[in-house]
């Protein structure tokens, strides 16, 4: 069973839409202001393989940062836990997404977290393939299978606005590389990152992807196990700690579930055995988290006890 009705939520959206005049759209890849900043959406999956959903559900938007969760799963599952955690670490760093102080004061020298742009494309890094293409196309696969959606595809016009402004995550690139923890052309990864970044969903795939992780990593549409558990527990401890940019011990506080954001202003959020939660607001606020997202659970995790804590 559902833990709202349809009008409920509908009630819910509808008072947190208020708060995307507050927010603005992510202006340093042109492509993402093609969105409408007051739009508002929400899936809800539950265990059971029902859905409920409001606001403006047919809208897609760019996986963006919340495709850190699922390469780094896939970088587990191919490369192993040891491997993986030597080339980035497991701290929060309580610095904007695309900073490199961290990469300058730590040694080694390598990110602090996969969820920060320098973990993100060190993980990337990890995929293997004869081509930049080969590398994308598993990733895209692995996105497909945990939606549910084979016609998951991504965006080239995003893609290629992001890959031609990058020049922030260019410099994270070249500094791991002077460091030793990349070793291929920068531009090759930035080429597989930007496309991986440009992956197009909805809340539905959103939502049916938070789900998998929810269970531990078995779809419950198809009883079948995508995530081995470990790596399920590894990505929304994650989420917990890193997942909503320098803004996730607030997040844990006010919210209190494992959950990741985008710049695109998607959130995807797992809450353990119960909901996968797929959110689209593309208003966001300083640190770079959809605003009427935030508001709306918020508002979903106090009326309804979702909080993990």
């Amino acid at each position: 069973m559902s833990i709202l009705s349809q009008e409920e939520l509908n009630e819910l959206v509808l008072n947190a839409k208020k708060f995307t005049k507050q927010g603005k759209l992510a202006d340093y890849i042109p492509a993402l202001l093609n969105a409408n900043r007051d739009d508002l959406s929400i899936a809800i999956y539950h265990p059971d393989g029902e859905c409920v959903s409001a606001g403006d559900t047919s809208d897609k938007m760019t996986l963006q940062s919340i495709s850190k969760v699922l390469t780094l799963a896939y970088a587990l599952i191919d490369c192993g836990e040891d491997y993986v955690f030597s080339k980035v670490g497991y701290e929060p760093t309580g610095d904007p997404f695309n900073s490199i102080i961290k990469l300058e004061i730590n040694n080694p020298s390598k990110p602090l977290n996969p969820m920060i742009n320098a973990g993100a494309l060190a993980v990337a890094h990890m995929i293997y393939g004869n081509t930049v293409l080969d590398r994308f196309n598993k990733i895209l696969s692995f996105v497909r299978e945990l939606s549910g959606n084979s016609k998951v595809t991504y965006s080239e016009e995003v893609a290629k606005s992001e890959f031609e402004t990058s020049f922030l995550n260019r410099s994270l690139c070249y500094y791991m590389k002077q460091h030793g923890v990349i070793d291929e052309k920068v531009e090759d990864l930035m080429d597989l990152y930007t496309k991986i970044c440009a992956i197009e969903v909805d809340c539905f795939d959103l939502a049916r992807i938070g789900i998998v992780f929810a269970m531990n990593g078995i779809d419950p549409v198809t009883n079948r196990r995508i995530i081995p558990e470990e790596v399920a527990r590894i990505c929304k401890t994650f989420m917990v700690t890193c997942g909503m940019y320098n803004a996730s011990g607030e997040f844990a506080i006010r919210v209190g579930i494992p959950a990741k954001s985008g710049v695109s202003g998607g959130i995807m959020g797992a809450i353990p055995h119960r909901y996968g939660l797929g959110i689209l607001g593309p208003a966001l606020d300083e640190r770079g988290n959809s605003v009427a997202g935030l508001k709306l659970l918020e508002m979903l995790s106090s009326k309804y006890s979702l909080s993990m804590f």
